[in-house]
C-alpha cells in the first residue's frame, strides 16, 4: 500500500484563502451593530401650578377645568395669579357633578 501525501499549498492559494478569510471578515463586522439610538422616553407633562385664564371665562370652563385635572394627593395647591375674577352666574344652573 502506498501513502500518498496533499501536495503543498500554492502561494496563490494561501493568498486567496486569507484574502477570503479578510473579506468574511469584515462582512461580519458590517452586520454587527445598530446605528440608531433608543427613542427617548416621553417627558412627562409639566405640572399645573396655576389656574389659566381661559378657565376663568364661564362657569362651564371652570368647571370642565377642574374635572380634567389628575387626581393627586401629592400636588401643591394651583394659584389664581392668572385670574383676576372667578366666573359667576345667577342664572345658569350649577352642572351636576360625577
Amino acid at each position: 500500500m502506498t501513502i500518498t501525501s496533499c501536495p503543498p499549498p500554492s502561494a496563490g492559494r494561501t493568498t486567496m484563502l486569507i484574502g477570503a478569510g479578510a473579506l468574511a471578515g469584515l462582512f461580519l463586522a458590517a452586520c454587527g451593530g445598530d446605528d440608531h439610538a433608543p427613542a427617548p422616553a416621553p417627558t412627562p407633562p409639566a405640572a399645573i401650578t396655576q389656574v389659566p385664564t381661559s378657565a376663568a371665562a364661564n362657569d362651564a370652563a371652570l368647571e370642565a377645568f377642574a374635572f380634567n385635572l389628575p387626581r393627586t394627593e401629592d400636588t401643591e395647591p394651583l394659584t389664581l395669579d392668572l385670574v383676576p375674577m372667578l366666573p359667576s352666574s345667577e342664572t345658569e344652573d350649577p352642572i351636576a357633578t360625577p
